[in-house]
């Protein structure tokens, strides 16, 4: 099934924006997860694990809060307070249209959050954290001299992981209503808390303070080496992984119905492709009549690396095909081939045997492919399974002369 582009409308009748990444066989449960303080749904983190669990069968909802990302109104006039309120909104959305979440997840404020949200929704089942504060209190050293400006003006601008935001005193004020753990203690819900000992944003005090205020059941793991924003992706995936683990006691056993909407996916004639965008930088998916893809750059290049990039795509086709071709031939032939390896690398090289070289510098794209044969084969079938290799259907399209017609539609 696709990402599918959520929007739904906070307590001030604003537009928030959202993701909903959907598992591509069956439903085991619907989460929502708070992103960090000043990020946003895109953060490559909250990308990753949402992707990562939706592979394993729990559709994920991520969200700009108000005033961030792609969501309407002023974040000088948010706080943590309209922060639980956009979290009720997502979770209304997600029961309206799907089903109700059964985990909330939360990184870094957005832990916090999931923590004081959690007891008014009643059919969360589960509750994770990760490198989150006990209270929404904790993140005002943040603000300390920003603090003292406020006492003689209405707002003033700070600066927050490079990024600068204004923010009004009401903003300060109100997390000192969330400076206690006695919700945590009564939270009545399964717990995870992840966090790493070298998280230099968020003490792993903090999460001592959520394990020793939290009732059982409760679980502590440690990411240890992990950055505060889970920047190495290993990391992301690893909490994905043990998430999904932990979470499957705490979720029905019966896959969750879709309330389908057919709307909401374009219809892929067989033999095409639709690529359409899930931010403003270089996510995409990919959709066929029954499958998805994602495809993105290296976070490097300023993607997100949630996927391939164009050229590994490309030649995932050839290798692909170049696999399936290979397989079908020996099956055919009765050929002992037990395993076949593709190996591509595309490169692009000076042409110095073309005509005109002299005048200008040419380059030809040059794709490398290494097949490795593993059976019982002789050497006259390894030379014929090499010139079936190139006889594969997308080797041919390769080296045919391609035409492409573009067609720019409304």
């Amino acid at each position: 099934m696709p990402r599918i582009q959520a929007v739904f409308q906070n307590a001030q009748g604003e537009s928030l924006s959202g993701l909903l990444e959907m598992p591509s066989g069956a439903i085991k449960s619907y989460a929502l997860f708070a992103h960090c303080f000043t990020c946003s749904k895109d953060n490559p983190a909250a990308a990753r694990i949402a992707l990562a669990l939706a592979d394993r069968g729990i559709a994920v909802l991520r969200f700009d809060f108000t005033g961030l990302g792609n969501s309407q109104g002023d974040f000088s006039n948010t706080n943590f307070s309209s922060n639980l309120q956009d979290l009720l909104a997502a979770a209304r959305y997600l029961e309206q249209h799907y089903a109700a979440p059964a985990l909330l997840i939360g990184h870094s404020l957005g832990g916090a959050a999931v923590l004081a949200v959690a007891q008014d929704l009643p059919q969360v089942n589960a509750v994770i954290t990760i490198g989150a504060p006990a209270t929404a209190a904790h993140v005002k050293h943040l603000f300390a001299d920003s603090y003292r400006e406020l006492q003689n003006q209405p707002s003033v601008q700070v600066e927050l992981a490079g990024r600068s935001f204004k923010i009004q005193r009401q903003f300060i004020d109100d997390l000192e209503k969330y400076n206690s753990v006695a919700h945590i203690g009564a939270l009545k819900k399964a717990l995870l808390i992840f966090h790493s000992p070298v998280d230099k944003v968020v003490s792993i005090d903090e999460a001592g303070r959520i394990f020793a205020a939290a009732k059982h059941p409760k679980s502590f793991v440690s990411l240890d080496h992990a950055d505060h924003l889970l920047s190495d992706p290993e990391d992301s995936h690893y909490v994905a992984e043990v998430l999904s683990a932990w979470a499957s006691r705490y979720l029905k056993t019966d896959p969750v119905p879709v309330k389908t909407d057919d709307a909401l996916r374009p219809t892929v004639e067989p033999g095409s492709v639709i690529v359409r965008e899930c931010d403003k930088k270089f996510t995409r998916e990919i959709l066929t009549p029954h499958h998805r893809l994602i495809s993105d750059e290296p976070i490097a290049l300023g993607g997100a690396d949630l996927g391939f990039n164009p050229y590994e795509l490309l030649l995932a086709a050839l290798g692909s095909c170049t696999s399936m071709t290979l397989r079908m031939y020996a099956n055919h032939k009765q050929i002992d081939l037990q395993d076949i390896t593709v190996e591509l690398h595309h490169s692009r090289v000076h042409a110095e045997d073309c005509s005109g070289c002299e005048k200008q510098k040419t380059q030809i794209d040059v794709i490398t492919r290494t097949i490795q044969l593993h059976g019982n084969l002789s050497d006259q079938q390894r030379a014929r399974l090499l010139e079936i290799a190139n006889q594969c259907p997308v080797h041919k399209t390769l080296q045919n002369k391609i035409r492409i017609d573009t067609n720019l539609i409304d």
